[in-house]
């Protein structure tokens, strides 16, 4: 706040600078005010830049924590069925990232295939088969680390350290808001808690703090941390409300003194937004309104109010599932990008994707919740008209290896692994960028893809040219996909 008492802000003092600006500009010719305009500029928010027509507004990103096996889920690979307990056999020195070398291992579950393109699903999986023809699926995918805080970091930022923007962010930053009442990024953690690296994945970076993802938690008793008051507490709303205009007239005059200073600005926005959400935020997160054909889509009408100890098939049904059917409301409602975590940091028993021990025990459960939620979003934004212009992204941070860890489980695989993609501007019912037999390596070694490629896509499908969006910081010219990327026009309609 500003210190009227200072001599300073005085009327007729001589020296009174109006602002940090000012002084700058007075102090070293000019040079200081130079430096300052370019920090500030690095902040500036672009709102709503777009470099072509686009075929998206809005994106939702399915998270799987801790390396979801693709051979196992979708990638079908015969040659493991036909080899499984066979001494595995690479053909080429390999890095495990513990002792995963053990002999070939079979898939976890049968395939079958489905829809008018015949995709071969796993059968835990089996939920998204009425989806197939709407999606994209990418199998060369590559990685860079089998490390799963810097493999998630790459999946979410772009990069592999931490500081950068979350795509979510940078989505913001390109094309502003669509409601002025609720965050343009929100994401959807893991009702466990948060995966690997936790609000790194999703953060502003060097961007304005509006665009980070904001936080929410859908069933919880308090959705949002502080955005109501706590309760037994004297506060009234009426008290409430005249405490937020009385900062909002401190706000507003110690910005008038800085005129132009768009770090204060994008923080007045901040609470200017939070005061709104406490109106906006209770109503889009409320499913009492839905009605009994939608809860049961989502798989949320099982009647049951807490759920058995170890990991289960129900409870993972009803957390994705309810994380599912929020995203669907909150996109409607304008928000412009929700991230939608399944699996949360390590531990033991499994609570996230990183199946070492067993993947039929850690993986089935959460790729039933994941199957049941993200086909019923498809569908629910289908039958809405929305999942023409809404794209949907399932993504991890690695796959795992087709030779077998203690038995059941799976080694991390960062050399191959996959995502898929439907809405938007996706041609569906194609496969793109096959991998070798075993599901190790892409089966074309010089041309895999990357997921700067993948962030190249999605940014194409919202009007954005990638190499276009980006912001000097320390001297570079940063944007999502850093100096690489390219867009992956085989799977655009």
């Amino acid at each position: 706040m500003a210190n009227h008492s200072s001599p300073y802000h005085q009327a007729g003092h001589p020296a009174a600078p109006a602002s940090r600006r000012d002084f700058l500009w007075r102090a070293g010719g000019g040079l200081g005010g130079i430096a300052l305009a370019s920090l500030l500029a690095e902040e500036r928010a672009v709102g709503g830049v777009v470099h072509h027509p686009p075929k998206a507004k809005r994106v939702v990103q399915l998270f799987m924590a801790g390396a979801a096996s693709h051979i196992d889920l979708f990638d079908y690979k015969p040659e493991l069925i036909r080899r499984h307990g066979q001494k595995s056999d690479f053909g080429e020195a390999v890095e495990a990232f513990q002792d995963g070398l053990g002999p070939w291992l079979r898939p976890a579950w049968d395939f079958k295939a489905h829809g008018q393109s015949g995709k071969m699903l796993g059968e835990v999986v089996a939920d998204l088969g009425d989806c197939v023809d709407d999606m994209a699926f990418v199998h060369n995918m590559v990685g860079k680390s089998g490390v799963h805080s810097s493999a998630t970091l790459l999946q979410a930022t772009g990069f592999q350290t931490p500081g950068f923007p979350g795509a979510g962010a940078w989505v913001s930053y390109g094309l502003g808001s669509l409601n002025e009442n609720l965050p343009t990024f929100v994401v959807l953690p893991d009702h466990r808690g948060f995966a690997s690296n936790g609000p790194k994945n999703w953060a502003s970076a060097f961007l304005p703090a509006q665009h980070q993802g904001t936080v929410v938690f859908p069933g919880a008793a308090e959705p949002v941390a502080y955005l109501r008051a706590p309760s037994g507490r004297s506060i009234t709303p009426e008290g409430e409300a005249a405490g937020l205009d009385l900062l909002g007239s401190l706000n507003r005059r110690h910005a008038a003194d800085r005129p132009g200073d768009d770090r204060l600005e994008a923080r007045i926005r901040s609470y200017e937004l939070a005061a709104r959400m406490q109106l906006a935020a209770p109503e889009a997160l409320d499913l009492s309104g839905e009605p009994a054909h939608v809860l049961r889509l989502y798989g949320l009408d099982h009647g049951k109010t807490s759920f058995d100890r170890e990991i289960n098939a129900i409870e993972e049904i009803d957390a994705f599932g309810r994380k599912c059917l929020v995203a669907r409301r909150l996109l409607e409602r304008g928000v412009r990008f929700v991230q939608v975590w399944s699996g949360n940091d390590n531990g033991f028993p499994r609570r996230n994707w990183d199946s070492h021990e067993d993947v039929g025990r850690d993986h089935g459960p959460l790729a039933r919740g994941m199957a049941r939620g993200a086909s019923a979003l498809i569908k629910d934004l289908k039958q809405r008209g929305m999942l023409e212009d809404t794209l949907v992204l399932w993504t991890t941070e690695f796959g795992r290896m087709p030779s077998s860890q203690g038995g059941k489980g799976r080694d991390h695989n960062p050399y191959v692994f996959t995502n898929w993609l439907a809405g938007g501007g996706i041609k569906g019912g194609t496969t793109h960028g096959p991998s070798d037999e075993f599901g190790y390596k892409p089966l074309d070694r010089d041309h895999p893809t990357q997921v700067h490629d993948v962030h190249a896509t999605v940014l194409h499908l919202l009007g954005i040219d990638h190499t276009r969006l980006t912001v000097r910081h320390d001297g570079i010219d940063r944007r999502l996909t850093d100096v690489h990327g390219h867009v992956i026009r085989e799977i655009l309609a």
